[in-house]
């Protein structure tokens, strides 16, 4: 990546939210959201049984940021330090300008605009800030929301099943002003 040094970690802030790096002090939230089976029938991972479940991960999480291997954010509301929800790019690839992109939002905030908002400031910092050139979104078929919100930014199905779970589809979303050139 042509603008990877994320040192500082970069805080974001929108008309209502502020994404900031996740902390220790985040452990009850992310326990809520590694937990809740609404949220986690379409992602294939290990759900959360404890809290220590959930410092582990963020444990993990941390380190992964301090390689520069991931950028993970939480976010919150700018008047309230409260993790509602997170968003990460991860899964960098300096040779083809590429990284992933992965977001979860507790279900009570679902529906408010919350995840257009901050999904909009990442793009935006993706593209214009670390400069990649093409954002890829992994997702279960039937997480329609997801559907809804990618194509909502211009994300393409890109007609590929994952090669190891085919329930996974790939969307991307290709940077605007590399395609002016």
């Amino acid at each position: 990546m042509p603008n990877s040094t994320f040192t500082p970690f970069p805080i974001l802030t929108t008309q209502r939210l502020t994404l900031r790096q996740l902390a220790s002090t985040d452990e009850q939230e992310i326990f809520r959201l590694r937990s809740d089976s609404e949220i986690n029938k379409y992602l294939n991972r290990q759900i959360a049984n404890s809290i220590d479940d959930a410092r582990n991960f963020i444990n993990m999480v941390i380190a992964n940021s301090n390689k520069k291997d991931s950028l993970y954010w939480a976010i919150t509301f700018t008047d309230k330090n409260i993790l509602i929800g997170t968003i990460c790019l991860f899964g960098f690839s300096a040779e083809n300008e590429t990284c992933e992109i992965g977001y979860e939002l507790l279900t009570n905030f679902q529906g408010q605009g919350i995840m257009r908002e901050a999904l909009e400031k990442v793009i935006d910092y993706a593209f214009n800030t670390i400069a990649v050139q093409k954002i890829e979104a992994f997702f279960h078929r039937d997480n329609q929301g997801s559907i809804k919100l990618l194509k909502k930014f211009q994300f393409r199905d890109s007609n590929l099943a994952d090669k190891t779970n085919p329930d996974l589809l790939c969307y991307y979303l290709t940077n605007p002003i590399d395609n002016l050139k």
